[in-house]
């Protein structure tokens, strides 16, 4: 499968500062980072430089199966942007664009190969809208 860039969005009721300490928080990851209801970031840790490594323990919550998420971050410009490459190699970047009294998050990654582009997309978005939800609750 040839490996593209998808681009999701989502524009969150909450000012930049809130909105990055949710996403780079490791204590805030394990409370948003999730695709569906059945599945859960059991751990997560997080070196905010460049250079350092984060790391998502993700899985499902009878147990029967789980994966790290992890990789290494490239550029990070405080309350701005992530720039990181997977632990697979895959790029992935991330931008907080503040807009009066909510804040724009564009989330680009590579796609990896054994799931479609569309499950891919879905699965990204499910997580994304979880942040939303998660982020307002809050403010």
């Amino acid at each position: 499968m040839e490996r593209v860039t998808i681009t999701l969005r989502a524009t969150i009721k909450a000012p930049v500062e809130t909105v990055w300490k949710c996403w780079t928080s490791p204590e805030h990851i394990t409370g948003w980072n999730a695709a569906s209801d059945d599945w859960h970031t059991r751990h997560a840790t997080n070196d905010l430089r460049a250079g350092g490594k984060f790391n998502s323990r993700m899985e499902a919550r009878d147990g029967s199966e789980g994966f790290d998420f992890w990789g290494i971050y490239d550029e990070v410009v405080h309350h701005k942007k992530l720039d990181s490459t997977l632990g697979d190699g895959r790029k992935l970047t991330i931008s907080f664009t503040p807009v009066g009294n909510t804040t724009e998050v564009v989330e680009s990654f590579e796609t990896e190969d054994q799931n479609s582009h569309e499950l891919q997309r879905a699965g990204w978005q499910a997580i994304l809208d979880n942040f939303v939800k998660y982020t307002e609750a809050l403010v």
